[in-house]
């Protein structure tokens, strides 16, 4: 296990990996960073409590916007809002971008109630719309390899839901695609190639390495740590980061804690998304 050191990091989220760089946001400095194999931090940008994060087709970088809620869009230069989310929401939280550009994002404004939980889909162009409700606090997403399912963690429900995609993007069937062990709540979660999930469990300080169905497959512990979110990169697939902090309820509302990055090697490499 080797941890990078990044400055003044109190509550990482939303790890992408992309061209040689993971890509994520600290909620609580208003900053996106990136990360190389080597352990060089970047700013990329300054975005309003941002949490989840994508890419468009032409490369823009796609941010979530969490308290305000809305996505923005870095073309490398500039930050400018791609779609206005108040409509349908108080907050907005993580965020999967598929590679025509549409993206998913969990919307809510009371966590602990499902009927004001939501999915979003909005369109490349920035059009939004609602796509599913009723979620017990949506939180990762991603997709299957085969991009036909959503996979969707309900923190407050303790499970991964499964969502049929459309052709047109709309979410069909949902499923329980496995429960979390030990009264787990899923945070961020990433996709192998095998078709298997890391997926964080945040009070726990753990990440499981979870099969369909619930078998884990491997458990990484942080003691003392809240775990966030995990993300497979690097240039062969198999480098495992991990965001945790060392925070509770009461730091987060105050906006205190410790952020941590921390990469490990692991066998089965991640898949390639947008």
């Amino acid at each position: 296990m080797t941890e990078v050191p990044v400055p003044g990091l109190i509550f990482p989220e939303g790890p992408r990996w992309r061209d040689g760089w993971w890509w994520l946001s600290d909620q609580n400095t208003d900053r996106v960073f990136s990360i190389d194999e080597q352990g060089v931090v970047e700013v990329v940008c300054e975005v309003e409590t941002p949490s989840g994060l994508g890419f468009l087709p032409d490369a823009s970088l796609l941010v979530v916007s969490m308290r305000d809620p809305s996505l923005v869009r870095f073309d490398g230069s500039t930050v400018k809002e791609h779609a206005d989310l108040r409509p349908f929401a108080r907050h907005v939280n993580d965020m999967f971008v598929a590679g025509d550009g549409r993206a998913y994002v969990g919307a809510f404004d009371d966590p602990y109630d499902p009927a004001t939980n939501r999915l979003l889909l909005v369109d490349p162009d920035g059009a939004a719309v609602v796509a599913a409700e009723h979620l017990a606090c949506p939180n990762g997403i991603t997709a299957t390899i085969d991009g036909h399912t959503l996979l969707v963690a309900e923190t407050f429900g303790g499970q991964i839901s499964a969502f049929d995609i459309g052709g047109d993007g709309t979410l069909g069937d949902r499923s329980v695609w496995a429960r979390l062990p030990d009264g787990g709540k899923p945070d961020g979660l990433c996709l192998d190639a095998a078709g298997d999930v890391w997926v964080a469990s945040f009070e726990n300080g753990e990440f499981l390495h979870l099969r369909a169905g619930g078998e884990v497959l491997e458990r990484i512990t942080f003691t003392g740590r809240w775990a966030m979110a995990p993300c497979l990169g690097g240039r062969d697939g198999r480098s495992l980061l991990f965001c945790t902090s060392e925070t509770s309820f009461a730091d987060r509302a105050a906006g205190r804690g410790v952020g941590h990055i921390d990469i490990q090697r692991v066998d089965v490499p991640g898949v390639q998304l947008p």
